[in-house]
């Protein structure tokens, strides 16, 4: 019996031996195979795009983006080898190009690629989803390894700060002289551009924050109808007012609200956005820059406290010194209401500022309905 058991063990063991060393080289060209194919995909994915855009676009935004993507090759065309330059900024070059329809439309080149392609996918989404008569709408996109582009409607009037900063200079994308535009025009455009941010911060699947308010990022079409542009440095966050979290300040020098650079002030929400538009409309009104280095008098060199210090002369002289070209009442009114809610905007804490929503409804309202606000705190200490 003994040796029976005896027997069987020693066939066991020798028949284990080899089923161990098929397991092993089983095991060996598994790990071999996956490893050859995650070798492949990297290679793949150096050789072309660093990630799915196709796949990112899908499971993020298929339900609501509207552009449609295109190749370079179509960009190239649609440019004409990009022949016409209208514009350029830091990181981008703006071409006029026409669609095959014969539509015309601008075409902003990115200049450098940055990261891997999700903040560029997530600026086409941004203006993507939305569709707003003050919002300029996108067409198309290009995202082709480094060359990336974005089609736009094309803007004849061009951008408003010709229209503030350059009064008679030739604008050269119709070749038309730029003169002041009248108030009414002005009002109407300020009014716009209110309509725009309340959309973008309170009517969207998701609140937009464009953090890049001005009049170069404000486009004018034909009867100058005001839309926003330029959503690079734009976030999508929850429309519940919460705060955002940035590690780096955004925006322009002159329109950045100031909680941007110090929590201090408070935090970073869609009252950012109201405070640029604040300093927005002061320079549309005064026809200047709102910080002058230039200036002699600190007082003069922070225009809105100066403005402030001014606009509240009854007998509207000082108000004259302030805007130009005033014909009647009814432009006096207009721009004294434009300053007002200009100056609540701007205030320093971002609670004591009006949600766009409350500024259309100031800008529509009474002038009589309107209290001045407190002097801005940011230049008290220069006085």
């Amino acid at each position: 019996m003994s040796e029976k058991r005896s027997s069987l063990k020693h066939y066991l063991i020798i028949a284990g031996v080899p089923a161990t060393i098929c397991g092993v080289i089983v095991i060996s060209i598994l790990i071999i195979y996956s490893y050859k194919r995650k070798s492949k995909i990297s290679w793949e994915k150096g050789k072309s795009d660093q990630f799915d855009v196709e796949e990112f676009i899908k499971s993020n935004y298929a339900f609501t983006l509207t552009p449609k993507r295109c190749t370079y090759a179509s960009v190239k065309r649609m440019s004409n080898s990009f022949a016409e330059k209208i514009g350029e900024g830091g990181f981008s070059i703006v071409y006029k190009g026409q669609l095959s329809n014969g539509t015309a439309v601008a075409i902003k080149v990115l200049k450098q690629a940055k990261g891997n392609g999700e903040d560029f996918i997530n600026e086409v989404a941004s203006i993507g989803t939305t569709l707003h008569k003050n919002i300029v709408m996108l067409l198309k996109y290009c995202y082709e390894g480094n060359n990336r582009a974005l089609i736009y409607e094309y803007m004849p009037r061009g951008s408003l700060d010709k229209f503030i900063f350059n009064q008679g200079s030739l604008n050269t994308n119709n070749n038309i002289n730029i003169t002041r535009l009248e108030w009414k025009t002005l009002y109407q455009i300020a009014i716009g551009i209110a309509r725009g941010l309340d959309y973008l911060h309170q009517d969207c699947t998701s609140s937009i924050l464009h953090f890049d308010i001005k009049p170069h990022n404000i486009l004018l079409d034909f009867d100058f109808c005001p839309k926003i542009s330029d959503f690079g440095l734009a976030k999508l966050c929850k429309r519940d007012g919460s705060s955002l979290s940035l590690l780096n300040g955004r925006g322009t020098a002159g329109y950045t609200a100031p909680e941007m650079y110090s929590r201090n002030f408070g935090e970073v929400s869609y009252k950012s956005d109201v405070y640029s538009y604040g300093m927005m409309v002061l320079e549309m009104v005064g026809g200047r820059r709102n910080i002058d280095a230039g200036v002699s008098r600190t007082s003069k060199i922070y225009y809105p406290y100066w403005v402030h210090k001014h606009v509240d002369d009854d007998d509207g002289e000082y108000l004259k010194n302030i805007c130009e070209e005033m014909v009647n009442e009814d432009d006096e009114m207009l721009a004294r209401k434009m300053i007002i809610v200009s100056l609540w905007c701007i205030q320093a804490m971002p609670s004591n500022r009006p949600s766009m929503s409350e500024v259309v409804s100031m800008m529509e309202g009474s002038l009589q309905s309107l209290q001045m606000p407190p002097k801005p705190t940011l230049s008290l200490q220069n006085e």
